[in-house]
């Protein structure tokens, strides 16, 4: 039978207190919804559908790469039942069976819902509920069972005392039979003050109809908690954050202090890499074997080969670094930034949009922007490229075995030959052959006797502030 998944992501998340949809806030570098989303592409679902409500354009664009998705939607919020209902014109006519998953609840594993599609199945049920044991059920929905099998799903609010004591709840989480669907979401009355109409009283009405209801219980309860506060979400982070680490220590990874290391979803890490505390890997980041990532580094969207190492507090962002170079301390790498084989990223190095060839090396206080450096090349401490006229950026191409001495400036647009050398101190403003040396300094003016005429100057009455 063929699998449709519909996800509900259409409630404002008034609890998270944030301007933010509940569902585009991050976990592990992507939004909960993406998580959810994730999930659903393992079942193989002919169409997976969203029902979106508050700021429904803002979180269809963050979905916009996905081009196979189809929305709904629920422009007035009226209960899980409402929203499911806003999303029959995406499942007319089709049969098989739909998978309700909650947009909020990012941990859901693509096995359990495989499990649950095949428990449904294979008892013929007009629905499946998601049930967890819990040990505060508390603001959930709790099952009620006679016999052993499914008679109710009472809500907290409405449950009595002994009910309230169950801590078996329901999840939100469904297999539904599409054919009945519909046209029994239709016969739930609205409920409350409000009107709502809520999924579940579907279980009464299967039973009165007699048509089968199931369930299929989670062995691990944070499978299905939902997200609906700032410290939920903090409680759901660190258990990625530990899961993360676990999956990366399995794999080889030596990982000093996990309680401090920070891996987005996408990350890859080769075996025998050693991660010291405070460590961030996010985005697309792929870190190669034998790797060093020393305490303080932030390192986004980059590629690290084999054995490299990033030294304290460094900044790497849309970077790459071939196999065995050397970064930081305290480098910045920007957008654009490619270090060779074997070079050298010193202290306070900012590199944005330039290549440094293999075996080169700027160890100092030096700033690269829109540069090509060739292999072998010393860079000196406080050099920079001034690579902005205020209008355009320029480029500088460096050939290799150069040596630019300390403090210089090149000036771009400018080329330097293979071999050549650059005195200390100049401000280099033309191209310089291959093999030729440039010094390009003003003329050093020495005048005796300077500083005894200056303490004889009155001091004009000025303060010492």
């Amino acid at each position: 039978m063929p699998n449709h998944v519909i996800i509900l992501a259409a409630g404002r998340g008034a609890r998270m207190r944030c301007a933010r949809p509940k569902v585009l806030h991050r976990l592990a570098g992507l939004p909960l919804i993406e998580h959810v989303v994730r999930a659903a592409d393992r079942l193989q679902p002919e169409r997976i559908g969203l029902v979106v409500g508050h700021q429904a354009d803002r979180v269809q664009a963050a979905l916009s790469h996905r081009t196979s998705l189809a929305f709904a939607r629920q422009d007035e919020q009226r209960g899980t039942g409402h929203a499911l209902r806003q999303a029959e014109p995406l499942f007319d006519g089709l049969g098989g069976t739909l998978v309700v998953l909650s947009g909020d609840v990012p941990l859901i594993r693509p096995e359990t819902l495989e499990q649950l599609v095949r428990a449904h199945e294979g008892a013929g049920a007009a629905i499946t509920v998601l049930t967890a044991t819990v040990p505060r059920p508390y603001g959930y929905g709790r099952i009620v069972r006679a016999d052993g099998r499914l008679a109710d799903i009472v809500e907290e609010r409405d449950a009595s005392a002994l009910q309230r004591r169950l801590k078996e709840i329901n999840s939100g989480i469904y297999a539904l039979d599409l054919p009945p669907l519909f046209d029994a979401i239709r016969e739930i009355p609205p409920a409350g003050a409000s009107n709502e109409i809520y999924l579940p009283d579907l279980v009464r009405i299967y039973r009165r109809r007699q048509l089968p209801v199931e369930t299929v219980e989670v062995a691990d309860p944070d499978e299905v908690r939902g997200i609906n506060s700032q410290t939920e979400l903090a409680e759901v982070k660190r258990i990625v954050r530990q899961t993360r680490n676990e999956e990366l220590m399995a794999a080889g990874v030596t990982i000093e202090d996990p309680a401090t290391t920070y891996v987005d979803m996408d990350v890859v890490v080769g075996p025998d890499t050693v991660i010291h505390p405070g460590v961030f890997l996010q985005g697309r980041t792929s870190v190669g074997a034998r790797c060093e990532l020393h305490a303080g580094v932030r390192i986004v969207d980059s590629t690290l080969g084999d054995d490299v190492v990033v030294r304290n507090h460094c900044v790497l962002q849309g970077a790459a670094l071939a196999n065995g170079s050397r970064v930081g301390p305290f480098a910045h790498l920007r957008p654009g930034a490619a270090v060779g084989e074997a070079a050298k990223v010193g202290n306070f190095v900012e590199i944005k949009k330039s290549s440094l060839g293999r075996g080169s090396k700027a160890n100092h206080l030096a700033y690269l922007g829109d540069a090509t450096i060739g292999d072998g090349v010393n860079i000196g401490a406080g050099t920079i490229t001034c690579n902005y006229d205020g209008k355009r950026k320029h480029a500088t191409t460096v050939g290799d075995r150069v040596f630019i001495g300390s403090g210089t400036q090149l000036v771009a647009p400018l080329t330097l030959g293979d071999d050549a050398y650059v005195g200390a101190g100049s401000c280099v403003t033309d191209d310089i052959p291959a093999g030729a040396l440039a010094v390009a300094r003003s003329r050093q003016v020495i005048k005796g006797g300077w500083n005894g005429r200056r303490d004889d100057e009155p001091d004009g009455g000025s303060s010492d502030s």
